[in-house]
């Protein structure tokens, strides 16, 4: 009978594999988007649009190989220190999912009532669920911040945002 620790035990408490995993496979996933990636040579232009991308893949992976090899060596994250942190309490579910309704309201509301209506829902929302009462003041402030930033991107960045329900309006 062996003495070595199984596998199971070994990995016990180090959470920090999960984003190790995590960083790795964003790694890939822009690693082969970046090789998907179909431009036209350009003697004016030889770095083109792919090197940034594969910059960006390869250290993700290499930060997702050295936090794993810093875990398995014993290495862990710090826990929070602030005094404002109280570590024996368990997350504020009544906090959590409430934003999470109102990100996924957004998700599932933006292309159908464009940005203007999911966004003035996500910024209400959060501030909501972040414990705001003054429900008509938060209201007309999600809804500049959604106008805003809906042209914001269009002529800012010249990025068109779905308009929905509000098309030939906007």
């Amino acid at each position: 009978m062996s003495n070595s620790p199984t596998l199971a035990s070994r990995l016990k408490g180090r959470s920090e594999l999960g984003v190790a995993l995590l960083l790795g496979a964003v790694g890939v996933l822009v690693l082969l988007d970046a090789i998907a990636l179909v431009t036209p040579y350009s003697q004016s232009d030889p770095v083109g649009p792919k090197t940034l991308p594969y910059i960006v893949a390869g250290l993700l992976i290499v930060c997702a190989v050295l936090l794993a090899v810093n875990v398995l060596r014993g290495g862990q994250g710090e826990a929070e220190g602030g005094e404002d942190v109280d570590l024996s309490h368990p997350a504020d579910w009544k906090t959590v999912l409430p934003l999470v309704g109102a990100f996924v309201a957004n998700i599932l509301l933006i292309d159908w009532a464009g940005w203007v209506i999911s966004g003035t829902i996500l910024f209400w929302g959060s501030a909501w669920a972040l414990g705001s009462r003054h429900y008509v003041r938060d209201g007309l402030i999600s809804l500049a911040l959604s106008v805003l930033t809906f042209y914001g991107f269009y002529l800012g960045l010249g990025i068109n945002l779905p308009a929905g329900l509000l098309k030939g309006i906007l």
